[in-house]
């Protein structure tokens, strides 16, 4: 992803991740009808922001593909692993929002 130059650039990102996952996980959690669609499928999101590595790499040469995808996981500066963080944390509040809304008994689709 590469480093952010200043305070503001950080805190801007950080506020968009947060609220960039929350508004996917409180839809895709509401349109399926569960709960933690999103803070599952966060993980395969980040493996995707942050590897250049085809999908089909993985099938077809496992090894290195993964090889590669810890050496990117490794080479993540913390400015990084702080934005991608929020994200998680934003998918982790959907979640809570939409158990929250449904143990008040709001029905969602």
């Amino acid at each position: 992803m590469g480093g952010i130059g200043s305070l503001p650039q950080l805190i801007i990102s950080m506020m968009l991740f947060l609220l960039l996952f929350f508004g996917i996980g409180f839809l895709l959690n509401m349109i399926l009808r569960s709960t933690w669609v999103m803070a599952v499928l966060y993980p395969l999101v980040v493996v995707a922001i942050i590897d250049n590595v085809s999908v089909f790499d993985y099938i077809l040469s496992p090894a290195s593909s993964f090889q590669a995808l810890g050496q990117d996981i490794m080479s993540l500066q913390v400015v990084d692993i702080i934005i991608l963080t929020c994200g998680m944390a934003g998918a982790v509040i959907a979640g809570i929002a939409i158990r929250m809304l449904r143990v008040r008994g709001y029905q969602m689709f």
